[in-house]
């Protein structure tokens, strides 16, 4: 099993600081910003970490070649020099994906036919677009890098989350937003419109200590040299414990209640969460020490009008400024005005994040007087 390589964690567009910022924090050592996540180097006990531990990427991608490619015949020779039975198992399915940019090779489906075809005849592995082992191909100003996908499903897919509102909250997103402001998991986060529950969830395992992929397979489980074992060793950590406070969700709508409460109980989390069928208008700070309010509410781009969503913000904003001195709050949203409706005192927001098809901000106070 080939023990060094370079591992690319892949990030949702905006969030590549945060992720960097989590891997240094996990022990990953030379760690570094790329475009489109954090690459460092590392053998398959980082990549089995990675994906168990890490919660805002979302992939992880081991990169196993590189080199020069001018045009097919070349691609074809040098991917044959892939020592792809390291990698690889010759009975598991695989599917191959690539994409060109400013190559002289430039057909990405030539490309990728290159490929599959070296690694059926140079190992004996059946090629299936269902497959959910994915080897990659990307060329890019005629130098090829070849990946395989270590994780299967995105990491975003916890194994927790089956019930879902409309316009859900990624988990991976949802880490990385909680990180941003500041959570670390020694403090309360209360979420007032918490659709299906993801930043209570979310808050509540880290808080607990809980690995965000414990509850799922992966990729790198079906490629060569997997050692179960070791990786059930891996998986064995203890989790810290109940913290001393709840972590508290509430909605309007108690459809989405339901669906959080039953997500909750999904994740193990049900003992220190806690969600409620509740209006802004009735909003009231919890009892205990303060925290984060974060919410993630309508933005009128795709669930409702921008001049109704008005109220609803300025509504939030005398609710949290009345009542809940001492916390800070982190709101998200595509549209400044509606931001500003709160009349919070808000900081100046971050970078736009891709979330959707859509472009999001954070926007966060310091704790409210």
């Amino acid at each position: 099993m080939v023990e060094s390589f370079e591992i690319f964690l892949v990030a949702a567009p905006g969030l590549e600081p945060a992720l960097l910022v989590e891997a240094q924090e996990r022990g990953f050592v030379g760690a570094r910003l790329v475009p489109g996540g954090v690459a460092l180097p590392g053998g398959w006990r980082e990549v089995w970490r990675a994906n168990l531990e890490l919660r805002c990427a979302t992939r992880v991608l081991a990169r196993i070649a590189g080199f020069r490619a001018m045009h097919l015949a070349q691609l074809d020779k040098r991917c044959r020099k892939v020592p792809w039975a390291d990698y690889l198992r010759p009975e598991v399915p695989l599917a191959v994906e690539a994409a060109c940019h400013k190559s002289k090779i430039y057909h990405a489906g030539a490309a990728a036919q290159r490929l599959a075809t070296a690694i059926g005849e140079e190992l004996g592995a059946p090629v299936s677009s269902e497959a959910a082992v994915r080897v990659m191909l990307r060329l890019d100003d005629d130098y090829a890098t070849i990946s395989i996908d270590t994780t299967g499903e995105p990491l975003h897919k916890r194994g927790h989350k089956e019930a879902v509102n409309r316009a859900p909250m990624r988990e991976t997103m949802a880490a990385a937003l909680l990180r941003t402001c500041g959570y670390a998991g020694t403090e309360p986060v209360l979420d007032p419109m918490c659709g299906s529950g993801t930043f209570v969830i979310e808050a509540a395992e880290i808080a607990m200590g809980l690995a965000p992929g414990r509850s799922r397979h992966f990729a790198f489980e079906q490629l060569a040299g997997f050692d179960r074992s070791a990786w059930v060793e891996l998986q064995s950590a203890p989790p810290a414990g109940l913290p001393p406070w709840r972590f508290l969700g509430s909605d309007r709508d108690a459809g989405a209640i339901g669906m959080a409460r039953e997500n909750a109980g999904r994740a193990g989390v049900s003992a220190c969460t806690g969600f409620e069928v509740l209006d802004v208008a009735d909003l009231v700070a919890p009892a205990g020490p303060p925290g984060l309010v974060i919410v993630n509410p309508p933005y009128g781009t795709r669930l409702g009008d921008k001049r109704e969503l008005s109220g609803l913000y300025r509504m939030l904003g005398e609710r949290l400024r009345e009542g809940f001195a001492g916390w800070r709050v982190g709101l998200v949203t595509t549209d400044a005005a509606l931001a500003q409706a709160t009349g919070l005192p808000w900081r100046p927001p971050g970078q736009p994040i891709l979330h959707g098809g859509l472009r999001i901000r954070l926007w966060q106070t310091g704790p409210l007087a």
